[in-house]
């Protein structure tokens, strides 16, 4: 017994050393996926007793705390039960994960649904808007005719976008637009309108979402319209009411945001954390699209244009 005692006791060390390598956050591609879903998972306090964690992923999209998690013989667990549409009980979620090759490799059960995932750790974004970056060349995303430079971010689903005197129009239910072309720092200037109780989104790098909703005189908050998505709320509400044309003006460089709404600078150097609920793709060191959402209400754009920041 004392030797057994002993040999645990001597091995503790590594074993609280091997718990302690799932902290950090950690980018999560979904594999096998259609939609090209990626997730976001932030883990903290593992090899002691403070195991925490913070979880962007499916279904739902919120950057949520988890209050059930344990690590245990090196296996990652983490639950959530939430309410379902039209159903009287919650869902239970099942999410695992194990370290293997300096990756986490994980799995969703939910009912009969099965999803494999793989987590990288998330990349230092060593940018800063410091003042040393100059504007480039506008690039004039949407050429007010077709949608040539897009295409939908599900593949082999209709796109559900039609244009009609110069703007892009879709009646919810929309696939997402995703822009040929991909991009790292830069300006966008974007022109839209939302209908009554209507919710749309910018996806930046295909990533980051900046947040569309019809709120007119509704108290700022995370998912409000200048939001960046369940990350940094607006300072205040700048909307217009619903049938009116609006303007994002959006900075980004590295992980750090600027939106200007409608004239009002709502976010100011944000610190972007790491992915939002948009995200089609993982892999934040490298540039990506830009995404307009069509899939939550009808929403129109008319001037799409790209400035690319450079030194």
């Amino acid at each position: 017994m004392r030797m057994t005692f002993l040999l645990l006791l001597a091995s503790a060390p590594a074993l609280l050393a091997a718990d302690a390598s799932f902290n950090g956050r950690w980018d999560i591609t979904v594999t096998g996926e259609p939609r090209g879903r990626a997730w976001w998972l932030e883990v903290s306090g593992a090899g002691t007793p403070d195991l925490a964690g913070k979880f962007v992923g499916f279904p739902g999209g919120d950057m949520n705390r988890i209050e059930q998690i344990t690590l245990q013989n090196g296996e990652l667990r983490f639950t959530f039960d939430r309410p379902a549409h039209g159903q009287q009980h919650a869902v239970h979620q099942v999410y695992t994960a194990r370290l293997a090759g300096g990756k986490l490799r994980g799995a969703f059960e939910s009912g009969a649904e099965r999803l494999q995932w793989v987590g990288v750790r998330a990349p230092e974004l060593r940018d800063k808007d410091d003042g040393s970056w100059h504007e480039g060349k506008p690039v004039q995303l949407f050429n007010h005719k077709d949608l040539s430079g897009w295409h939908g971010m599900i593949a082999g689903k209709a796109l559900g976008w039609t244009v009609e005197d110069g703007v892009l129009r879709s009646t919810g239910g929309a696939n997402n637009l995703e822009s040929d072309a991909k991009f790292w720092n830069f300006t966008l200037h974007v022109e839209y309108r939302v209908g009554p109780h209507s919710n749309s989104g910018i996806g930046l790098r295909g990533r980051y979402e900046v947040q569309i909703l019809e709120d007119y005189g509704k108290p700022a908050g995370l998912h409000s319209n200048g939001a960046l998505y369940s990350r940094i709320a607006p300072s205040e509400n700048a909307s217009k009411p619903a049938g009116e044309w609006q303007t994002y003006d959006v900075r980004l460089v590295g992980r750090s945001v600027t939106v200007v709404l409608n004239g009002k600078k709502v976010i100011d150097h944000g610190y972007i954390e790491g992915l939002t609920a948009i995200a089609d793709n993982a892999d934040e060191a490298k540039p990506g699209p830009i995404l307009l959402q069509g899939d939550h209400g009808p929403v129109d754009f008319r001037n799409v244009v790209l400035t690319p920041l450079v030194k």
